[in-house]
């Protein structure tokens, strides 16, 4: 019952913030700027949502290998593909999340590593954007003269910088119980372990490039959206606003991020001194991205061997 509760809730969030948020779009205006070169723009956003969701496979792998799961390329990739869709289907922005863990888990490496696997990567990533948005910090604040904006990006980004870093503290403290104590011993123990990966002299390096190209990729999608209708923004001006709403839709309180990502990318372009249809536009044409890609992961997760095992006898995982 609080499940479907919980569910129903992110359904109504979505539901209402994109109802504010179209509002304000004007659908005629945008089917009439989308042509053939548009579809060429969308289809390169395709190829690099593809391109972003390999690096991250790149950087889960080396996070894997860490955590006592270590993963084939070729079987990562298909893991993330599979995980798209059910970003997209499941009443969560990280739905997909979950069907990883449970498809490395049921692979053999046991439901801990696996939990560890994406719980350690997931802050390896938000940790990566929010030190992107404090370094753009100067040229965001030129950007937008809003003091109410200044303050809500302000405040966000230092709740997750704040986050990340006291993750990261967590993991060098030397206080025995928090090895001990069930409510810290398995957040001490990802802490652990992400510490070991980002400071460390042979995997440091590759994980802090591969975490800022996931984001710059990010960056490049929305870019090749604004192509695709010939919005009136500039590289910089996305650069800048792209990471603080990617932030915000992360948080677990909508359907695959939709509304949010609509409302607040809306809310963003408005701060800045942008056309707050064209943010909504651009919004639209990025989750529709997404969406198509996540239909591809639904191809792959329908032909996989372990949708078709299914119904099977269990596969028996060590703990």
């Amino acid at each position: 019952m609080r499940r479907i509760l919980l569910s129903a809730i992110k359904v109504l969030v979505s539901a209402a913030l994109l109802f504010i948020a179209l509002r304000k779009a004007n659908f005629s205006d945008l089917a009439s700027r989308i042509d053939v070169a548009s579809l060429g723009w969308i289809g390169l956003a395709i190829g690099v949502t593809f391109l972003q969701i390999f690096v991250g496979v790149l950087r889960w792998r080396i996070v894997s290998t860490e955590c006592g799961a270590p993963l084939a390329t070729r079987q990562a990739m298909r893991f993330n593909v599979i995980g798209t869709f059910f970003n997209q289907t499941l009443p969560s922005s990280i739905g997909g999340d979950a069907v990883r863990l449970w498809l490395v888990a049921r692979g053999g490496a046991g439901w801990r590593a696996a939990t560890y696997s994406i719980f350690v990567d997931r802050a390896i990533g938000l940790i990566a954007l929010a030190v992107i948005i404090v370094a753009s910090l100067p040229w965001s604040y030129n950007l937008i003269g809003d003091p109410y904006g200044r303050s809500a990006l302000l405040l966000v980004d230092l709740a997750a910088l704040a986050g990340g870093a006291g993750f990261l503290l967590l993991g060098v403290l030397p206080w025995p119980w928090l090895k001990r104590w069930w409510g810290t011993h398995h957040i001490h123990a990802c802490a652990v372990i992400a510490n070991r990966v980002i400071f460390s002299r042979r995997s440091g390096p590759m994980i802090a490039a591969l975490s800022l190209l996931v984001h710059v990729l990010a960056v490049v999608i929305a870019w090749c959206v604004v192509q695709s209708i010939a919005a009136p923004v500039a590289f910089g001006q996305i650069f800048q606003l792209i990471p603080p709403v990617m932030l915000i839709t992360m948080l677990p309180i909508s359907i695959a991020g939709w509304g949010v990502r609509e409302a607040t990318m809306g809310l963003a372009f408005g701060y800045a001194g942008l056309m707050t249809n064209e943010g909504i536009n651009i919004s639209l044409l990025y989750g529709a991205v997404s969406f198509i890609v996540g239909a591809f992961g639904g191809l792959v997760w329908i032909f996989s061997a372990e949708k078709a095992a299914q119904g099977a006898v269990p596969i028996e995982v060590p703990e």
